[in-house]
């Protein structure tokens, strides 16, 4: 077993990756922003199923599709797991931690879903500030304005609709725990990079240990709600893509892309998200979805400039 000190230290500088291989890694990644941004047009078929049973079955599927993906491709499924404890801590945390948070948050939001969806998206502005603080990352303008733009493009595409946002005292425990939801998501995003060495096979670990302790939520806060007719597809889908693969290719982003850039990109999950329920008719779209669109594509360019000039 790697021993905690050698699983914290930052990778030596012979093995960092060449800009070809950040390039690659990135594009991986990126693949998950497209994967979330389904997981609301999947979770509008699933029909009320409660968030901690949803959670249960679909990061059980997770598990199970991230470890017949790497037997497929020959890989050791079982080595991977043998992490000390700080790696299933960031690992567990990050997974099960986030939605948790979440999940509890919009339970107690009473009438503040707009407001504590918008705090939600802080977290990729959280990965960009956090990566600063990895050995050999820095934080320039580029990024900066970046985030800025992503951010104001997800604040127009959730407030858009004409409902005002107003943070009230009231709402303080909900604003509170969706902060925390983004916090943790930056962590654990940020923290993967200095796990570098913690093969990707490990979140299947993760995953198998999130749909455990969200089973135990479930049992004990929720009734049971079986999925019938279409919600049994859109929770398999959901299960494999936005809550699965997704993972897995995040992880490998974070070790081996760039961060900031992939940070900034993930300001296009909302866009895409509302695009994609207008395309089979269960929103409406106006100026608000193109000029957030701009926003977001504008901060992403700003944020990977370096990255696509190859520097």
């Amino acid at each position: 077993m790697t021993s905690t000190t050698d699983t914290l230290a930052p990778a030596p500088s012979a093995s960092a990756p060449s800009a070809s291989e950040v390039r690659r890694a990135t594009g991986i990644a990126a693949i998950a922003i497209p994967l979330w941004a389904a997981s609301s047009l999947l979770t509008s078929l699933l029909g009320g199923i409660p968030p901690f049973q949803l959670v249960a079955s679909t990061f059980t599927l997770a598990f199970l599709t991230g470890t017949l993906a790497g037997l497929a491709r020959g890989r050791d499924v079982i080595g991977p797991l043998r992490q000390p404890w700080p790696v299933w801590l960031v690992g567990v945390v990050g997974l099960f931690g986030y939605h948790f948070f979440y999940f509890l948050a919009f339970g107690i939001a009473d009438g503040a879903t707009v407001e504590v969806n918008l705090l939600n998206y802080l977290w990729p502005l959280f990965i960009v500030l956090f990566s600063t603080l990895l050995p050999g990352e820095r934080l320039k303008p580029g990024h900066v304005l970046g985030a800025l733009c992503g951010l104001a493009g997800t604040a127009l595409i959730i407030t858009g609709r004409g409902e005002g946002v107003s943070l009230t005292a009231n709402h303080l425990p909900a604003y509170a725990a969706v902060v925390t939801a983004a916090v943790i998501w930056g962590a654990y995003s940020v923290l993967s990079r200095r796990f570098g060495s913690v093969p990707t096979e490990a979140v299947g670990g993760f995953c198998l240990v999130t749909a455990l302790l969200a089973l135990l939520c479930h049992l004990a806060f929720e009734t049971t709600v079986m999925p019938y007719g279409i919600a049994w597809p859109a929770l398999m889908a959901l299960g494999i893509g936005p809550f699965g693969l997704s993972f897995f290719l995040w992880d490998h982003g974070m070790k081996r892309g760039d961060i900031r850039a992939l940070g900034v990109m993930s300001y296009a999950v909302p866009p895409a998200s509302t695009l994609l329920l207008i395309l089979f008719g269960q929103a409406t779209g106006g100026w608000t979805v193109w000029t957030a669109c701009a926003l977001i594509a504008g901060g992403a360019l700003l944020a990977s400039w370096d990255l696509i000039r190859g520097k």
